[in-house]
């Protein structure tokens, strides 16, 4: 597997104590730091907002995944992400959300990020953890591809 969504994250693309006024506010605060980074042209943040009116991109667990319409590809320099936590939380559309991981994609990679994003949510204490991340290296680490170990059999499972 690449490196997946850790990859395409560079530390400069992680912001920790963001403040936002609600859903519009939180999108366009994500999409700056893409542009911010050189990842997008400053006009991926309309097409950012253009998909949250199509289809909510709020997951759970106090996080949301702001991306842009498909028309917005040709204004993305290269793939990447951008985390931005709000400590004191936002309103996605009467959900509270404290992470938000911003994906620009010009193909199909990001279904491979939204993958990962979702086995990192699905284990409460690593979602626990990004929303709580207080340093990049936290988030880094969070989103590196995990080290896939054998279980060992228990003398239950192989009775004798």
């Amino acid at each position: 597997m690449s490196d997946g969504a850790a990859g395409l994250l560079a530390p400069e693309a992680i912001r920790l104590d963001a403040r936002a006024r609600g859903r519009d506010h939180a999108i366009r605060v994500c999409g700056q730091v893409l542009v911010d980074t050189g990842a997008v042209e400053p006009a991926y943040i309309d097409a950012m907002l253009e998909r949250e009116r199509s289809i909510s991109t709020y997951l759970g667990e106090g996080v949301a995944i702001p991306h842009g319409t498909s028309v917005g590809r040709d204004l993305i320099h290269r793939d990447a992400l951008a985390v931005v936590r709000f400590p004191d939380g936002t309103d996605w559309d009467g959900h509270p959300v404290t992470v938000c991981i911003a994906i620009a994609a010009r193909g199909d990679g990001h279904m491979e990020i939204l993958a990962e994003l979702a086995q990192v949510l699905m284990d409460p204490v690593r979602a626990r953890t990004l929303r709580e991340a207080t340093e990049p290296g936290q988030v880094l680490a969070l989103l590196a591809p995990q080290e896939t170990q054998e279980p060992q059999p228990t003398e239950q499972e192989h009775p004798v």
